[in-house]
Order: structure tokens, then sequence, then C-alpha cells
């Protein structure tokens, strides 16, 4: 069920579109349940289907296309390391390495805190600042050596405390 307030958001959203157009709000839609609840259950993607008049698979289709939408729970600080060719030839799969090791876990599980999930990422268009990382889908680190990968973890762990 939909609650008011999101039902609001959603009005919102598909108001920028012609009325035949309004499943061009889905991302949008999506991104206020993730805002919400954390991460974007199937049964949400129903709910937004059904909201948008679309078929369930067009809305699953968007939300396991983009690295942005959490299919499960994840940690405090998501953590989407770039492994595209590029910042591969650059330390990319390296700096995924390290956060693995540094972690204790492998690429795509949550700390046993809950305070890291990890993740690869595609593209995220920086390959000349490599190797780059996004944090909480929101914060782009650059030329994420050992050294700054290492600070950025002890520092999101002593902001959180």
């Amino acid at each position: 069920m939909i609650s008011d307030s999101t039902r609001a958001a959603f009005d919102r959203e598909v108001a920028k579109y012609p009325p035949d157009q309004r499943q061009s709000a889905v991302m949008a839609c999506l991104t206020i349940i993730q805002k919400e609840q954390g991460w974007v259950s199937r049964e949400s993607e129903n709910l937004v289907a059904e909201y948008l008049r679309m078929p369930p698979i067009a809305v699953h289709e968007v939300t396991t296309f983009y690295n942005m939408y959490n299919q499960q729970p994840v940690g405090k600080f998501k953590l989407n390391v770039c492994t595209n060719l590029p910042c591969q030839l650059r330390d990319g799969q390296k700096a995924l390495h390290h956060l693995e090791h540094k972690l204790g876990i492998s690429m795509g599980e949550t700390t046993a805190d809950g305070l890291f999930t990890l993740q690869q990422s595609e593209c995220l268009g920086a390959c000349a600042d490599s190797p780059v990382m996004l944090v909480n889908d929101r914060t782009m680190c650059s030329f994420m050596s050992n050294d700054k990968l290492d600070q950025l973890i002890d520092g999101l762990k002593g902001a959180s405390a």
C-alpha cells in the first residue's frame, strides 16, 4: 500500500509529463521509494507499476539496470567502485580488492555491523580520475590510492560513531 505522502510525491512527479506518458516518472518514483525504505523490493516495484499503469516487468527492468537502486537492504555507506575497463587499467580492481580486505567482506556483501556495502559499478564517467568510486550514490571520490581508501573508511567509521 502506498502512503498518502508517497502518493503525493508520485503525483508531483507524474504531473511533469503529459498524461499519456506517466511511465516517464518511473525513475523518480523508484527513487522516492528507495529514499523512504532504503531499498526497492519487488512489492514496491509492483506498487510503482500499478500506480504508473505499466507492466511490473518494465519497472523491474529499470530497477535492475541502474546501480543506484538497491534491490536488497544495504549498509549505511554503499561503496560503488568502478571496475569498467578504463578504471581497471588504472587500478580500479585493485581498489576493490583493497576494500574487500580492509572491510573483511567480498564484493556484493555488507559488513556485519551494517555500516558498509561494497559493490562494483559500471562507468562513473571519471576515467581520467581512476580509480574512482561513488559513496551512497552521491559523493564521487577520485584517485583512490590505498591510503585514500583507508582514510575514507576510517573517516566514515568515525562519522557514524
